[in-house]
């Protein structure tokens, strides 16, 4: 579990640079400021969740018995990721504002990522 939650964190890392350039680069001329700001803040949240997974690979690898809640932590951060950062890039590239009522629930996703977190490192 801890190979593939650091390799997933790689990869999200490094997408979050990838769509952190485009966003800077050619999208600033595509979109409004407005939706601009909403893809950056996509890409933000994207990187700052991608390095908690890889704290999360790391605790566990260091672990002689992966801690349940630390595995919990592992695929609520990867599904919050999936959908706060998500339905921000989608909404900043449609422009369809319902997409932005999927973000709180990724917010909550990762808030709750967090705390199993917290958790998982106070129980092992």
């Amino acid at each position: 579990m801890s190979k593939l939650f650091l390799v997933i964190a790689s990869i999200l890392g490094g997408l979050s640079v990838i769509a952190g350039a485009f966003g800077s680069h050619y999208l600033k001329g595509q979109l409004t400021q407005p939706l601009l700001e909403i893809f950056t803040t996509g890409t933000r949240y994207q990187m700052y969740h991608a390095l908690a997974l890889l704290f999360v690979g790391l605790f566990i690898n260091r672990s002689e018995t992966p801690q349940p809640w630390l595995v919990a932590a592992g695929w609520v951060l990867i599904t919050g990721i999936g959908l706060f950062s998500g339905s921000l890039y989608a909404l900043s590239l449609t422009g369809i504002g319902w997409l932005g009522m999927i973000t709180p629930i990724g917010g909550l996703a990762l808030i709750c990522g967090w705390a199993c977190l917290t958790i998982g490192v106070l129980k092992s």
